[in-house]
Parts: C-alpha cells; sequence; structure tokens
C-alpha cells in the first residue's frame, strides 16, 4: 500500500469507526417517538468546544481588528456573548481538570502541567451525562491522564475518544499518531498516522478533529424511526497553541498548512500562521454549524465555545502584535485577567437570547453543574461550581459566586481571587497581596491594597480556608520575577 493511500486508508477507517456507533444503539423509552404520539420533550445535544491558549483578544467579537473570525463572531451574534467568564486556571491541565470536575485549582486532583492523572470514580461532567443517557465523546486534546492510568478518557466518562492524551504530544500538528478508543470494534490505542508523512506536514491534526467531529454529529443524530438519543461532543481543539519544540528549533512554532488568507500581509511569518490558524478553527466551526442546519438538529443543540487559558508569548509569537489580551493585564501563566478571563460564546436557537452581552461572572468549574441540569444530570455534592442555567437562558441568576480563586505553581505558588468588583493576587507564598477594582481598573494598572485594608482583610480570612493541602501541589514561596506589564492607555 502506498504512502498516500495508507493516509486514505485512515481517513476512511476513523469515519467508518465513528460511523459504526450508530448501529445497535437503542434510544431510551423516555425519548423515544413514533407517529401515534407526539413528540416527547427532548434534552439537547451539547457541544462544548475548547480552543487552546486563544486569548480574549482574539476574535472579532471581542474585539480583533485583524485576524477573520466570521464563523465565531455570527455565533456571538445568534446567541450570547460572556465578558466575565474565567478559565479554570492560567495553564491546560489544571484548566481543563476544573472544566471536567467542577472543582477549582485548591481543590482538584490536577493543579498544574505534570503528569498526574484524574482518580479511578472521580466525578466528571462526562461520565454525568454519559449517566444520565447521553452519549460521550471527546475529541482532540485531554490533558487529564496517559495511557495505562485511571485518568483515561474511557476511564472517566467518555464512551468513546480520539486525539491526544499528553499536553506535549498535543504540540505536534502532525503527530505520527493519535489515541483511539472505540468499544464497539474493540480498537483501544494508538491510531497510526504514516510517519513519513507526517514528517513532510500532510496530516494536519486538527483536520482529522473536524472531520471526526462531523460524523459524530452525523451519526447521532434521530435515525429513521425518529429514535433519538441526546450527545455530548467535547470538541478540544489545540488551536492555536504553538508546537514549542518547533519553536525554539526554527523559531516559528506556530503550525498551519497555509498561512491564507494572510500571505500577502506584511507581518511576521508567525504572527500570518498564528492568524491563518484561528481562521482555519473558525472556518471549521462553521462546518459544523452548517452539518448541524444540513442534520436538521440545529435547534436542538447547545453550543459553547471557550478557551483553556490566555494567549501565549510560545513558538515565536508576540501577543502585542494582535492585541491578543484585550484590555487585560498579562498572559498565559499569569493571574491577572489576561491569563484567566476567556471567550464564552453560547448559543441555542430559539433558547439563548440572541445578540445579547452578558457581564455574569462564572468559570470553568461552573460549567459541570449547569450543564448537569441542563441534562438532566445528578450532579454531585461539594463541587465548587454552581449551575449558571438561568444566565445562560437569559433570566436572572438568584446564585452568585462570593469568591472565586486560583492557583499556580510554576516559578513558586501564586494564588487570586475575585471577590465581586475586587480582584486579589498574591504572587508567592509570603507576599503581600495585590488589589485592583475590575470595575474602575479593569486592566489592573494600580494596586489600591493599602487604600482598602478591610477588603484585603476579607479576602485574606477567604484564603485560609480556600483550598486544601496536596502533597503534590503545597503553597511556596515565588521567585524573582519581572513585573507583569499593564496595558498601555
Amino acid at each position: 500500500m502506498s504512502k498516500i493511500s495508507l493516509q486514505g486508508w485512515w481517513f476512511w477507517r476513523l469515519g467508518m469507526v465513528l460511523a459504526l456507533l450508530a448501529l445497535a444503539r437503542p434510544a431510551p423509552a423516555a425519548e423515544t417517538n413514533n407517529a401515534s404520539r407526539p413528540p416527547a420533550p427532548r434534552r439537547p445535544n451539547i457541544i462544548l468546544i475548547v480552543a487552546d491558549d486563544l486569548g480574549y483578544g482574539d476574535l472579532g467579537c471581542y474585539g480583533q481588528k485583524l485576524i477573520k473570525t466570521p464563523n465565531l463572531d455570527r455565533l456571538a451574534a445568534d446567541g450570547t456573548r460572556f465578558t466575565s467568564f474565567y478559565a479554570g486556571s492560567t495553564v491546560c491541565a489544571p484548566s481543563r481538570c476544573a472544566l471536567m470536575t467542577g472543582l477549582h485549582s485548591g481543590h482538584g486532583l490536577i493543579r498544574g502541567n505534570a503528569n498526574v492523572a484524574l482518580a479511578a470514580g472521580q466525578p466528571t461532567l462526562a461520565r454525568a451525562l454519559q449517566q444520565a443517557g447521553y452519549h460521550t465523546g471527546l475529541v482532540g486534546k485531554w490533558g487529564l491522564g496517559n495511557e495505562e492510568t485511571t485518568g483515561v478518557p474511557q476511564k472517566q466518562g467518555f464512551d468513546e475518544f480520539v486525539g491526544y492524551l499528553d499536553q506535549t504530544h498535543a504540540h505536534d500538528y502532525y503527530p505520527t499518531y493519535l489515541w483511539r478508543f472505540d468499544p464497539h470494534t474493540g480498537f483501544d490505542g494508538k491510531l497510526p498516522l504514516d510517519e513519513n508523512l507526517a514528517n513532510q506536514h500532510k496530516t494536519y491534526s486538527h483536520d482529522l478533529f473536524t472531520t471526526a467531529a462531523l460524523n459524530f454529529a452525523r451519526i447521532n443524530k434521530p435515525d429513521q424511526f425518529n429514535r433519538y438519543r441526546p450527545f455530548f461532543l467535547y470538541l478540544a481543539y489545540t488551536i492555536p497553541h504553538a508546537n514549542n519544540e518547533e519553536g525554539r528549533r526554527t523559531g516559528n512554532g506556530m503550525q498551519v498548512p497555509s498561512d491564507a488568507p494572510y500571505s500577502s500581509e506584511a507581518w511576521p511569518q508567525t504572527e500570518k500562521n498564528k492568524a491563518a490558524m484561528i481562521t482555519r478553527m473558525d472556518a471549521d466551526i462553521g462546518r459544523l454549524l452548517e452539518k448541524l442546519t444540513q442534520l436538521k438538529i440545529q435547534d436542538n443543540t447547545l453550543i459553547l465555545f471557550t478557551s483553556d487559558n490566555g494567549t501565549h508569548r510560545e513558538g515565536g509569537a508576540k501577543p502585542e502584535f494582535f492585541n491578543s489580551s484585550g484590555p487585560w493585564r498579562g498572559i498565559k501563566r499569569d493571574l491577572y485577567e489576561g491569563g484567566i478571563r476567556v471567550p464564552m460564546i453560547a448559543w441555542w436557537p430559539g433558547k439563548i437570547p440572541a445578540g445579547r452581552v452578558s457581564d455574569q461572572v462564572w468559570a470553568f468549574w461552573d460549567v459541570f453543574p449547569t450543564l448537569a441540569q441542563l441534562g438532566n444530570a445528578e450532579t454531585p455534592k461539594d463541587l465548587d461550581g454552581l449551575s449558571m442555567l438561568p444566565a445562560l437562558l437569559g433570566k436572572t441568576q438568584t446564585n452568585q459566586h462570593a469568591f472565586l480563586y486560583w492557583e499556580f505553581h510554576e516559578g513558586g505558588s501564586k494564588q487570586a481571587v475575585r471577590m465581586g468588583d475586587w480582584k486579589a493576587i498574591r504572587t508567592g507564598l509570603g507576599r503581600k497581596l495585590e488589589l485592583y477594582n475590575l470595575q474602575t481598573d479593569p486592566g489592573e494598572k494600580t494596586d489600591v491594597a493599602m487604600e482598602h485594608l478591610d477588603v484585603v482583610a476579607k479576602i485574606e480570612d477567604y484564603l485560609k480556608t480556600a483550598r486544601t493541602d496536596s502533597t503534590e501541589w503545597p503553597l511556596k514561596a515565588g521567585k524573582t520575577e519581572t513585573p507583569v506589564p499593564a496595558p498601555a492607555k
């Protein structure tokens, strides 16, 4: 078999394996309809799309002027755009842990990018929806447990999976293999891609993820007998994360097959590539929207789009070139707003208000209880998250967080708290809290801790109980660091 035909065979096999999932899949009786009775109420399909290192300011609907994102802008125009939504952390693994477990980084098992796996029996969003009757699929980046651990997706509530297990493996957009789990065929292991083709940059992983996502939607639509089972698709793209290793080797770690439509721009090549990556993802989200319409399931499908943390300075890309942090101070690995405040777009025709902009404050750990309530799934006790379903649907949100909390452990232990309009940051164990008023100083330019000692005392009191001790993630003193600049006026 030739190398090209081998690649084509794997594309065909991936589609066929996913298509097999439509066979012999009975629909729950409560959601099975026939011609003799009116349709039963249907819980929505849920598509959770998470970009990787996409900054708050990287989308047109959040103020971006140069990078074209027409499909995400349309999603926001036809849905609700949240302006005070926060990632679970300022780097990948702990942020995704918060998303899946409903626990913030002071309580989660994974609080940094290290080889730590979710525990067996860990309550997860995927498991809750799976147990409630959803067909659950993960396409893309996982980062919460490598092979032969308790943290692999199939042990954490996913019926099927194709993508990366390890976040370092996910740096490579032209991998020689991806991981695949499919109980219907018995396949569980490495899905090989031809090594020589990968080296020649022929098989772009993002394109495989889009193909898999389109197939997942197609095979989970109601069948010819109108039998229906809702699905949950976690589509975890790796765009626009840098290939750090390629960046160190060549100076350009922003990998993409083509820099179109920015080829003629007088920009550095890394910035052309970054913009092309984001526009490519936007176009594929447009394809997914078209597929939902073609399948006639768009009116019963909720889409949430967000990013796992703020923009990066990696692979040769410079966040200031596109003003990727928007109005916020900081980037990835900072607990200033630019490192953790991220886009959140919610779309569900006829259910979520169109053209709405909401300043509701919520975070990754709220997604679990919100979607569990929506999917009529059991919500575990003792989550840090609250259901934000009223806010999602444009109604009055009566329960609110008194505090939001983050911790991060690279270069010492950083902590951050949001309490109303107040934002406090500690850059290392034993250091004084910095305090900012996000209402009057959204760019966190002026530390007003000395003028508001009562607020500082209240936050210090909260910090005494904000976290549980962890042998993996003890609080430790910070190193001497370069101050993070505030946004220019």
